[in-house]
C-alpha cells in the first residue's frame, strides 16, 4: 500500500509539473518562439488534475453518487427512450452529442485576440465551469426520471420561473440547431467525399445497433472493430468517390442537404435510441478522438510554432476584423462549447440521463466528456495560431472589409500589423487546391488549414490539399452527431412543455406525441436552415449573430438550476460549485447581450446598426454587406430582430435567476415549505463499472454474480 501510495504522488507530481511548466511558458514568454507543444501540455495536465481530484470530489463528497440506486434507463426501460447503454458506447453517444460546432469554430475565431485569452478561458472554464454543469445537471435529471433542464426548473423554481426556462431553452434550442445545420450544409455542399462518407456512416451504425442488440449483445469491443473497420473503409471509399463517375450523385446543392438533413433529424429522433443514435455516436466518437490524437501528437513530434500573438491589440481595441467587440465579454461569448455550453445541459438532460446504468457513471461521462470536448477546443486554438496570421486574418475578415483580390487583401491586411503578401495568398490556396482562401469566414476553413499544415509536417508537405479536405469532412461528421441528438432532445422539451398541458405527452415514448413533437422540431430548425439557405441574409443567418450569446445565457439556466437543488437538496455548503460560475456566466452573458442591444458602435450593437443602415435606405446608399436596396432593407429586419430576441432571452434569464434566488431564499428561512421531484429510492440489479476500466473490486463482484448489464 505504501508504494502505491509513492507511486502515486510521483506520478500526480510529474502531472502538475508537466502541466505547470506549460503555463509558465505561455505565461512568460515574449517577445521569442513559442511551441504549440506547450498549450498541449498546460491542457493535458489541467485535464488530469481537474478529473482525478475536482470530479472525484464533486461526485463522492458533493452529489454522493449511489451505486445501488437503480437508474430510469433500468427502472422505465422500454428499448425506445430508456434504455440501459454499455457506459463506452454512452460516452461514445454523449461526447458526439455535445461536440458540436462550438469547439471547432469558437476558438478559431478567438484567436483574434490573441492565443492566450483563450487558452486561459478553454482549461480554467472547463474545468471549474463548463465540465461541472454537465456532471451535476446530468446527476439531478437521472434522479427525476430523466426529465428535461426546462420542466426540472418548472418543478423545483416554480411555475413562473419554470415557464420562462422552458421558453428560453426551447427558443435557444431551435436557434442552435438551425446553426449546426447550417455550418454542415456549408461543410458538404459540392463534397461528395463528404456527403458519400458521412452518408455511410448511417448503415454502419445500424449493423452496429442491431448487432449489439440481437446478434452480439454485451460484445463492445468486438461490434466497436468491425464498425471502426468499416468507416475507416467509408473514409477511404470517399475520396475515391469523389474522384470517380459516381462523384456526380454525391455532390449535392445546399437545397438538397437541406431536405435530406431534416429527413435524417427525424428519423433519428423517432427510432428507438439503441437503433441508430447512440451508436452512430458512439462510432463516429472513434473518428472524432482518433483525429484529435493525431493532430496533438502531430503537434509533438512537429512542435509547429505559435505565429499568433500572445494578446494582440484587438483585445483592447475592441475593433477586429473577425467580430466586433473588447476581449471582456466576447472572447467569453465565442467561445462556447469549448469551456461552458448551455446547449449540453439540454443533452445531460435529455437522452443521456434515460441510458446511463449507473449514478457513478455520471463523472466519466458528465465531467469526462466536457474535458474531452475541451481538448477539441484547444487543438482548434492551435491550429489557428500555427498559421500565419496574415492568412488568419485574410481568411476570416469579410470581403467587405479586405475586397476580393489578393493584392488588396494584402494591403489591408498590412495596415493592420500582419504583412502576408499577395504571393503568398495565392500560393497558400494553391497548396490546399482551392480557388481562392479570401474571406472564408465561419472559422472552419482556417482551422482545416492549420490541420493540414500540422499533419503535412509529419506525413510531408505533398499531402497537404488531402489533409485540408479531410478536415473539412471531418468537421461536418463532427457537427452532424450533434444535429441528431438534439432534435430528439427537442422533442423531449417539447413533450414535457405540452405535457404540462395534456398528460399523455408525458410519457416521452408515446408514439403518437413523440412524431408530432418530432415533426414540429424538425419543422422549425428545417424552415430557418431552408431560408438561411436560399436567402445570405435570412433565415438562420438571421440568427447567427445570437448564436453565441443564446447558448451562454442558456448555461445560465442551467447552473441556476442546479444551484436551487443544491440548495434545497441540503447541500447548501457546496453551493458555491455552482454558484461561482453562475454568478461570473450571468455577468458576461448580461453584460455581452446589454452591449449587442444598447452599443452605440453599429458593429456592436443592434440597434445602432439598424439606425444606421435605415438613414442609408433614407439617402439611397447600400452598404456592405448588403449589395442591393433589398438587402438593405433585410439586415434592418435583422437588427431589430436580433436586438429584440437578445433583450427578450436576457430577460427570460433574468427572470430564472431570480425566481431561483427566491426560492433558494424561503427555504434557507422556511425548509419545511419546500419539496424535491425526486424519483424514489429504487434498488439497482445490474452490475456495471463506474469508470471505463474496471477496478479489481468491480471485477470482484462481477464474478461473483451475473446480471443483464444491458447494451
Amino acid at each position: 500500500m505504501r508504494t502505491a501510495n509513492v507511486r502515486t504522488i510521483v506520478i500526480w507530481t510529474l502531472v502538475a509539473l508537466v502541466g505547470a511548466a506549460g503555463w509558465s511558458v505561455l505565461a512568460l514568454a515574449r517577445g521569442e518562439d513559442v511551441s504549440a507543444a506547450w498549450m498541449v501540455a498546460a491542457a493535458l495536465g489541467s485535464y488530469a488534475i481537474g478529473y482525478r481530484f475536482y470530479s472525484k470530489f464533486i461526485a463522492y463528497k458533493v452529489l454522493k453518487v449511489d451505486a445501488t440506486r437503480a437508474t430510469p434507463a433500468e427502472r422505465l426501460n422500454n428499448g425506445i427512450d430508456f434504455h440501459p447503454t454499455d457506459r463506452r458506447v454512452l460516452l461514445g453517444h454523449h461526447f458526439a452529442a455535445i461536440a458540436g460546432a462550438g469547439p471547432l469554430v469558437g476558438p478559431v475565431l478567438a484567436a483574434q485576440m490573441g492565443y492566450l485569452p483563450g487558452t486561459v478561458w478553454i482549461i480554467a472554464g472547463v474545468i471549474f465551469a463548463g465540465a461541472v454543469q454537465d456532471m451535476v445537471v446530468l446527476f439531478f435529471s437521472t434522479r427525476r426520471d430523466g426529465r428535461s433542464l426546462g420542466q426540472m426548473a418548472r418543478e423545483e423554481i416554480g411555475p413562473f420561473g419554470g415557464a420562462a426556462a422552458l421558453i428560453a431553452a426551447f427558443t435557444i434550442m431551435i436557434i442552435l440547431l438551425g446553426v449546426l445545420a447550417l455550418v454542415i450544409v456549408n461543410a458538404l455542399a459540392a463534397s461528395p467525399w463528404g456527403t458519400f462518407s458521412i452518408a455511410m456512416t448511417i448503415p454502419i451504425a445500424l449493423l452496429m445497433g442491431f448487432c449489439l442488440r440481437v446478434l452480439r449483445p454485451g460484445r463492445v469491443a468486438e461490434v466497436s472493430l468491425i464498425g471502426v473497420g468499416l468507416l475507416l473503409l467509408a473514409l477511404v471509399a470517399g475520396r475515391w468517390v469523389a474522384e470517380s463517375s459516381w462523384a456526380d450523385a454525391f455532390t449535392l446543392a445546399p437545397s438538397t442537404l437541406v431536405d435530406w438533413l431534416v429527413a435524417y433529424g427525424f428519423i433519428a429522433s423517432i427510432l428507438p435510441v439503441w437503433m441508430l443514435l447512440a451508436p452512430r455516436d458512439y462510432l463516429s466518437t472513434f473518428m472524432k478522438i482518433g483525429t484529435i490524437a493525431l493532430l496533438a501528437l502531430g503537434v509533438v513530434i512537429a512542435l509547429p510554432t505559435l505565429k499568433m500573438d500572445p494578446v494582440t491589440d484587438f483585445a483592447s481595441r475592441g475593433d477586429g476584423p473577425v467580430f466586433a467587440g473588447s476581449l471582456f465579454p466576447f472572447v467569453f461569448i465565442t467561445i462556447a462549447c469549448g469551456a461552458l455550453s448551455g446547449f449540453h445541459s439540454l443533452i445531460s438532460s435529455g437522452t443521456t440521463p434515460k441510458m446511463i446504468q449507473k449514478e457513478t457513471q455520471v463523472r466519466m461521462i458528465g465531467y469526462g466528456s466536457m474535458l474531452m470536448e475541451s481538448s477539441v477546443a484547444i487543438m482548434a486554438l492551435v491550429a489557428a495560431s500555427i498559421i500565419d496570421p496574415g492568412l488568419y486574418f485574410a481568411m476570416n475578415a469579410p470581403a467587405g472589409a479586405i475586397g476580393t483580390t489578393v493584392e488588396n487583401a494584402s494591403q489591408v491586411v498590412t495596415g493592420w500589423g500582419y504583412s502576408i503578401s499577395p504571393a503568398e495568398l495565392a500560393q497558400a490556396a494553391k497548396n490546399v487546391e482551392e480557388a481562392t482562401l479570401l474571406s472564408r469566414t465561419g472559422g472552419a476553413p482556417t482551422l482545416a488549414v492549420g490541420v493540414s499544415e500540422i499533419f503535412s509536417k509529419v506525413t510531408g508537405g505533398s499531402l497537404r490539399a488531402f489533409w485540408y479536405h479531410f478536415a473539412i469532412m471531418f468537421e461536418a461528421l463532427f457537427i452532424l452527431t450533434a444535429l441528431d441528438a438534439g432534435t430528439r432532445v427537442g422533442r423531449f422539451m417539447l413533450q414535457d412543455m405540452l405535457g404540462n398541458v395534456y398528460r399523455p405527452f408525458k410519457n416521452i415514448s408515446w408514439k403518437p406525441g413523440l412524431v408530432l413533437t418530432s415533426a414540429i422540431v424538425c419543422a422549425l430548425w428545417g424552415y430557418f436552415l431552408w431560408v438561411g439557405v436560399h436567402e445570405p441574409l435570412g433565415g438562420i443567418n438571421q440568427l447567427f449573430p445570437i448564436f453565441g450569446i443564446s447558448n451562454q445565457l442558456l448555461a445560465a439556466v442551467a447552473l441556476a438550476v442546479c444551484t436551487t437543488l443544491l440548495v434545497k437538496s441540503g447541500r447548501l455548503k457546496w453551493a458555491w460549485i455552482t454558484g461561482i460560475p453562475l454568478v461570473w456566466d450571468a455577468t458576461v452573458t448580461l453584460t455581452a447581450s446589454f452591449q449587442k442591444v444598447f452599443s452605440g458602435d453599429p458593429k456592436v450593437g443592434f440597434f445602432k446598426q439598424r439606425s444606421v443602415f435605415q438613414d442609408a435606405i433614407d439617402d439611397g446608399k447600400v452598404l456592405p454587406p448588403a449589395k442591393s436596396m433589398d438587402d438593405m432593407h433585410t439586415v434592418v429586419t435583422n437588427s431589430t430582430v436580433d436586438g429584440v430576441l437578445t433583450a427578450v432571452l436576457a430577460l427570460l434569464i433574468v427572470v430564472v435567476i431570480a425566481d431561483a434566488l427566491r426560492v433558494c431564499v424561503r427555504h434557507l428561512r422556511r425548509p419545511a415549505l419546500s419539496t424535491l421531484s425526486e424519483a424514489p429510492y429504487v434498488e439497482s440489479k445490474i452490475l456495471a463499472p463506474a469508470g471505463l476500466i474496471p477496478t479489481r473490486e468491480e471485477r470482484e463482484e462481477a464474478r461473483d454474480a451475473v446480471t443483464p448489464t444491458g447494451v
